[in-house]
């Protein structure tokens, strides 16, 4: 196939790519040119701005376009509808981000979505993050109708995750020690593997499979202690976890999934319970979880030494927590 690839250079972009060669399949990337440049020298790359190089695009024809990277609904939507005549498929990789009630359990592919206030607003705070994929989810299918494959992961992880919110628990159990843990141990997690969500990707392309279809993991339950204890499996080392109760990290406004990655509150019941049938039952399948902890380790390992994770609690704010919860129930509180 010739695949054209909004992106193809970031994290799930290059494994995309990476997974289109492999099934020799011809590959256009269009971006900016400014995130890993040096990857894929041999891959056509057109450069340009979706705000206003679309035109380089003209006239061209691909099999399928895969948009990994629209979060802007005007610029997908005029993305869109320049390539309607130009591909028979189109894939627009969303997120279950756009569910708009998560303290409902299960939460599905027809369960509602988010709605932008505006439309036409070109406000990109996180607030507005999951409307946004929405509506573009919406004007991709108003350009294609029929022909739009809509794919919604949850967490993507493992190496080369630029967010470092799966990567701060292996890193940051490989220290050993005392380690503060979240919440309830048996709060289930998920989260996708890029590169399982990347070859399920590709092969739903090939199917020209079309639709909305959640895609996290595990295919089963997966309690965060369950978790965090691979982790120290594989990483082989000495670390206690000190289960912290929720309400004593809201009250000191620990930031759910930043500074405790893979953690939300429990009223959130639904976050975590993605039901990602659908995706399974067309194929969707997963690597190992201490594969996935492993592979990450050991890309973290490759990193500067001095480099500061963008996600998860530093070392003082750990131990000022621990201290802190440590009096609380000395004295009863907890």
């Amino acid at each position: 196939m010739r695949l054209l690839l909004f992106g193809g250079t970031g994290f799930l972009g290059r494994h995309l790519v990476q997974t289109a060669l492999e099934h020799q399949h011809t590959v256009t990337l269009f971006n900016r040119g400014q995130t890993h440049p040096e990857l894929f020298p041999h891959v056509e790359q057109l450069h340009g701005d979706r705000k206003s190089d679309l035109q380089v695009l003209h006239g061209r024809t691909w099999d399928a376009v895969i948009d990994s990277n629209g979060q802007n609904p005007l610029q997908v939507r005029e993305s869109a509808s320049l390539l309607a005549e130009s591909t028979q498929h189109y894939t627009f990789i969303s997120t279950t981000s756009v569910y708009a009630d998560y303290t409902v359990s299960p939460i599905d592919e027809r369960s509602p979505v988010c709605k932008l206030e505006d439309p036409t607003s070109e406000d990109t705070t996180p607030e507005t993050y999951g409307a946004r994929k929405a509506l573009c989810e919406q004007y991709a299918e108003q350009a294609l109708p029929n022909r739009v494959l809509v794919i919604r992961p949850g967490l993507i992880v493992g190496p080369h995750d630029p967010t470092d919110r799966f990567t701060y628990w292996p890193h940051r159990i490989a220290q050993g020690g005392q380690v503060l843990a979240p919440g309830d141990p048996e709060q289930p997690v998920q989260f996708i593997d890029v590169r399982d969500l990347a070859a399920w990707s590709i092969a739903m392309v090939e199917a020209r499979q079309i639709g909305v279809y959640n895609a996290k993991g595990p295919d089963g339950p997966l309690p965060i202690r369950q978790f965090l204890e691979r982790c120290r499996e594989v990483s082989d080392r000495e670390a206690q976890f000190e289960w912290l109760d929720e309400q004593f990290l809201l009250k000191h406004e620990v930031m759910p999934y930043l500074q405790l990655p893979l953690w939300v509150p429990s009223e959130m019941v639904g976050f975590p319970r993605v039901d990602c049938r659908k995706a399974i039952t067309a194929g969707l399948r997963f690597r190992s979880l201490a594969e996935t902890i492993q592979d990450t380790f050991v890309w973290d390992k490759t990193r500067s030494t001095d480099y500061v994770l963008r996600a998860g609690l530093t070392s003082e704010q750990e131990q000022q927590l621990l201290r802190e919860w440590y009096l609380a129930v000395n004295s009863g509180r907890f």
